[in-house]
C-alpha cells in the first residue's frame, strides 16, 4: 500500500507544481484582478460539476469493481449534460455575465465532467497507472500552453486565454481516456432492463456519497464569493493564491485517502482500518505539517518577487489558513474510511457542522478582515467538522486521534519499506 501511495503522491506533486504554474502564469501576467477573474471562473465550472456527482462522482468509483462500466457510463454522461445546461443558466440568472463567459463555462464544465467521469471509471477497476497519466497530462496541458500563449505577449495576454488552453487541455486527455475503456472485457449491450437497474443503483449510492462533496465545496469556495461581494475582484485573486500554495499541500494526505479508498471498496467486510493504513495517515499528517511550516514560514518579499507586488498580503492568509491545513488532513482519511463503507451520513453531517461555521463566520468576519477573514473562517471551520468526525471515527473503530500521530517506529518501517 505504501509504495502505491508514493507512486499516487509523486503524480500528484508533479501535478502540484504544474497547477503552481497555472497559479504563477495568471498571477503574473494577468494581475490581481485578472487572477481573481478566473478563480471566479474555475469556482463557476466546479459548482457545476459537484451537482454532476449526484449521479457519478466517487459512487463510480464504488461500482466500476461491481457493475458493467457502459451501463454506468451512459446515466453518468446523460445526467452531465443535463446539469451543465442548468447549472449556466442558473449562474447567468444569478451573476449576469456576459453570453460569451456563459458559453465557455456551458462547454468547459461539459468537458471536465466527462473527463471526470471516464477516469473515475478507470480507478474503479484499479488502473491507477492510466488514471495518474491522464490526470498530469490535463495540468500539463493547461501550464504549457498559457506558458506559450502568455510568452508570446500582445493580444494573448488576457482572461480569455485561459479558456482557449483549458479546451486543449480537457479535451484531448479525455478523448485519450476512450481507449483504455474501449478495451476494457465489458459488453456493450445496452440490455435496457440492467441499465435501468444500474442507473437507479448509481443515484442512490450518489445522493448519499456526494452530498459531503457539495457542502465541503461550499466550505472550501464559499469564501470567495464573500470576498467577491464584501471587497473586489483582487482581493480574490490575492485570497486565491495563498489558497492555491496552501491547498497544494493536501496532495500528501489525498494520495493516502485515494488508495485507501480504492482498497476498501474493493474489499468485503466492515472492519476497521488495518494497521498499515493507520501507519501511512500517520505519515500523511506527518508530511502534511511539515510542508504547511515551510510554506508560512515563506517571507511576503519572496511572494511580491514570484507572483507580483500585489501578492504580498498573500502571507497573511497562509499564515490564517496553516492550522485548517493539517487539522483538514486527519478529515481526508477518516472521511475515505467512512465512505468506502458506505456510511455516508457521518461525512454529510460533519459537512453541515463546517457550514453553519462558514456561513457564520463569512457573514461576520470576512465584511471586517476580508481576505484574512475568510482564511480565518476556513480554519474554524475545518477544525468544527474534523472535531465531529473525530469523534464518531472513535464510537464506530475505537481509535482515537492518537491513531494519526506519527511515532519513530513508523518513519522507520517507512523508510525499510520504499529504499530497503
Amino acid at each position: 500500500m505504501l509504495r502505491r501511495v508514493v507512486q499516487n503522491f509523486s503524480t500528484r506533486l508533479a501535478t502540484a507544481l504544474l497547477s503552481f504554474g497555472v497559479v504563477w502564469l495568471t498571477a503574473r501576467y494577468l494581475g490581481a484582478a485578472g487572477r481573481g477573474a478566473v478563480s471566479l471562473f474555475v469556482t463557476d465550472c466546479a459548482a457545476i460539476l459537484l451537482f454532476i456527482g449526484l449521479l457519478g462522482g466517487s459512487s463510480l468509483i464504488y461500482l466500476a469493481p461491481r457493475r458493467n462500466l457502459w451501463h454506468l457510463l451512459l446515466p453518468a454522461y446523460g445526467w452531465a449534460a443535463l446539469v451543465c445546461g442548468l447549472g449556466t443558466a442558473l449562474v447567468g440568472l444569478l451573476r449576469q455575465p456576459e453570453p460569451l463567459y456563459l458559453l465557455h463555462l456551458g462547454l468547459l464544465s461539459l468537458l471536465q465532467a466527462f473527463f471526470s467521469i471516464n477516469t473515475a471509471l478507470l480507478l474503479g477497476r484499479r488502473r491507477e497507472g492510466i488514471y495518474n497519466l491522464l490526470t498530469l497530462a490535463q495540468v500539463a496541458l493547461l501550464a504549457g500552453t498559457l506558458l506559450a500563449a502568455f510568452g508570446a505577449g500582445g493580444r494573448w495576454v488576457a482572461v480569455e486565454t485561459y479558456y482557449y488552453a483549458a479546451y486543449l487541455a480537457f479535451g484531448l486527455p479525455w478523448l485519450l481516456s476512450l481507449h483504455p475503456l474501449l478495451g476494457l472485457p465489458d459488453s456493450r449491450h445496452r440490455q435496457g432492463r440492467r441499465l435501468r437497474a444500474t442507473t437507479r443503483e448509481l443515484a442512490r449510492h450518489s445522493r448519499g456519497a456526494h452530498f459531503s462533496n457539495i457542502l465541503a465545496f461550499a466550505n472550501y469556495r464559499l469564501g470567495y464569493y464573500f470576498v467577491a461581494y464584501f471587497a473586489d475582484a483582487r482581493a480574490v485573486g490575492i485570497l486565491s493564491v495563498g489558497v492555491s500554495l496552501m491547498e497544494a499541500i493536501w496532495l500528501i494526505p489525498r494520495s493516502a485517502a485515494l488508495v485507501q479508498y480504492v482498497d476498501l471498496v474493493n474489499t468485503p467486510g466492515h472492519g476497521p482500518l488495518p494497521e498499515s493504513a493507520l501507519r501511512v495517515g500517520r505519515l500523511a499528517v506527518l508530511g502534511t505539517a511539515a510542508a504547511v511550516l515551510v510554506l508560512v514560514l515563506v517571507p511576503p518579499a519572496l511572494l511580491t518577487a514570484v507572483f507580483g507586488r500585489e501578492f504580498g498580503p498573500a502571507q497573511t492568509v497562509m499564515q490564517w489558513l496553516a492550522p485548517g491545513v493539517v487539522i483538514m488532513s486527519v478529515q481526508m482519511l477518516i472521511t475515505s474510511y467512512f465512505s468506502g463503507r458506505a456510511h455516508y451520513r457521518l461525512n454529510n453531517t460533519a459537512s453541515v457542522v463546517g457550514l453553519l461555521v462558514t456561513v457564520t463566520g463569512g457573514l461576520l468576519l470576512i465584511p471586517r478582515l476580508h481576505t484574512a477573514g475568510a482564511a480565518l473562517v476556513s480554519t474554524l471551520s475545518y477544525t468544527a467538522s474534523t472535531a465531529f468526525l473525530i469523534w464518531q471515527f472513535r464510537r464506530t473503530t475505537g481509535l482515537g486521534p492518537t491513531a494519526f500521530l506519527p511515532g519513530p517506529t513508523d518513519a522507520a518501517q517507512a523508510w525499510r519499506r520504499m529504499f530497503g
